[in-house]
């Protein structure tokens, strides 16, 4: 195992980096503990995760033009999110290993490249095929963002903090996604479905300029840089897959129950986020229109869901925020799965705390995984538990899609629920860790 100590608990109230304490009370405390720095990171990481979401939903809200334009069945579509998310996984872990070898932003810059410019090439595709391929490809990037990201702006923030502050960096998440679900509106709304698919790609590289500028003033945190390059073994597979020993924990069992705990509960998201869509579509009947409307309620609930689950990780602790918000996504995938025909008042309604939960269940995820690594291996462990997850959990949205054809959209949903009981059970093989410092 990696020979940088394991981060230790200061007390409460101790800005992590200049020893102040007491101060940064109030509702925007945890950003002006940050300091210039750690804002400027924030900036950078919130931009960049936004425009991740963005284009990670540019596929989703297109799925049902893609299908007639290419002739593809449910199966087919549901592929597209399995391939994302599978590459993503190989991303991911690269991603976080580059982060530990050389430097958090450098990781971060190159996954914005990568999934902008592949973003881009899927609205040239010609067939389903070449589609697929690049699609693929923008997995590589997607798959590191958010990890990467996540890491340079937990070891900027206190201990204290650092839960609401990677709450809000997750928020971003739903502001990326109601972005892309406006231009979809306008896009399909004014050009041919045809064509539409394709310019909603083609957008998805505008951001990027303003990121990649924006992380040109961005530098990792100094005290876990100098901790990180002191330890041969960062970035080092072999240390977060090794097995404990009477000397050491080691770091094998927290691999393989973070991995199983982010396998439930992207499971059950992705299910959502792919699928959600086409459900109000095909089984529902909702014109483009009328879908963005359903998912304005949908991502509100997502936006404040990752803002309070972001205060409650801090004040119930990681483990039990996850845990309460496992159970209520789940009731919330059964509810909104089975509202009766007609009903669409209520399917409105129950939109908002369906973004809710299976938003604020996310918020402590940040934290959590951060502080389950030492620093020299934080980004490869993060990286690889979070993006193995992915990859996994995206056998959900697959499933959904083959058996969507005889169970219906909405009733094939309810697989999303299986995935937040996985979450709930690797809980148990886990640490609290809510108050430790990270060097």
């Amino acid at each position: 195992m990696s020979s940088t100590p394991p981060p230790q608990a200061l007390p409460s109230g101790t800005r992590h980096g200049t020893g102040e304490r007491g101060a940064h009370d109030g509702a925007l405390g945890w950003l002006h503990a940050l300091g210039p720095g750690g804002r400027r990171a924030f900036a950078g990481a919130f931009g960049g995760y936004a425009l991740d979401s963005y284009d990670y939903f540019t596929l989703p809200l297109s799925m049902v033009a893609l299908a007639a334009y290419f002739g593809l069945d449910s199966g087919q579509t549901g592929l597209f999110t399995t391939v994302t998310l599978v590459a993503s996984a190989i991303g991911g872990a690269v991603a976080g290993v580059f982060a530990d070898r050389f430097g958090r932003v450098r990781a971060l810059m190159i996954t914005v490249i990568t999934y902008a410019v592949f973003t881009v090439a899927c609205g040239f595709a010609p067939n389903y095929e070449t589609l697929l391929v690049f699609r693929a490809l923008q997995g590589l990037g997607f798959g590191g963002e958010w990890a990467v990201g996540a890491i340079l702006v937990a070891e900027y923030a206190s201990a204290r903090h650092r839960g609401r502050t990677l709450g809000a960096i997750q928020s971003s998440w739903a502001v990326g996604w109601a972005l892309a679900a406006i231009v979809y509106t306008l896009v399909f709304s004014f050009v041919d479905d045809d064509l539409a698919w394709r310019v909603m790609f083609w957008t998805g590289a505008l951001p990027a300029l303003l990121v990649v500028w924006l992380r040109r003033r961005v530098h990792d945190a100094p005290e876990a840089t100098a901790a990180r390059e002191r330890n041969a073994e960062r970035g080092s597979f072999a240390a977060i897959f090794r097995p404990g020993t009477a000397d050491s924990p080691g770091l094998l069992r927290t691999t393989v129950f973070a991995g199983l705990l982010s396998t439930g509960v992207q499971g059950g998201y992705y299910t959502l986020a792919t699928w959600v869509p086409t459900y109000l579509k095909t089984e529902r009947g909702l014109s483009v229109v009328g879908t963005g409307g359903y998912l304005t309620f949908l991502i509100s609930g997502a936006f404040l869901g990752y803002l309070t689950g972001g205060y409650l990780t801090d004040r119930l602790g990681r483990r039990r925020n996850i845990w309460l918000f496992a159970l209520l996504s789940a009731i919330c995938v059964l509810a909104y799965a089975n509202i009766p025909d007609g009903a669409d008042t209520l399917l409105l309604v129950l939109g908002f705390p369906l973004g809710f939960c299976m938003s604020a269940i996310f918020s402590g995820f940040g934290s959590f995984l951060s502080e389950l690594y030492p620093t020299a291996v934080r980004g490869t462990g993060q990286g690889f538990t979070y993006n193995t997850g992915r990859a996994v959990g995206a056998v959900f949205p697959t499933l959904v899609g083959f058996l969507a054809d005889s169970w219906g959209v909405g009733g094939a949903l309810v697989f999303g629920a299986i995935g937040y009981g996985i979450a709930a059970l690797a809980l148990l093989g886990l640490p609290e860790t809510r108050g430790k410092e990270l060097a």
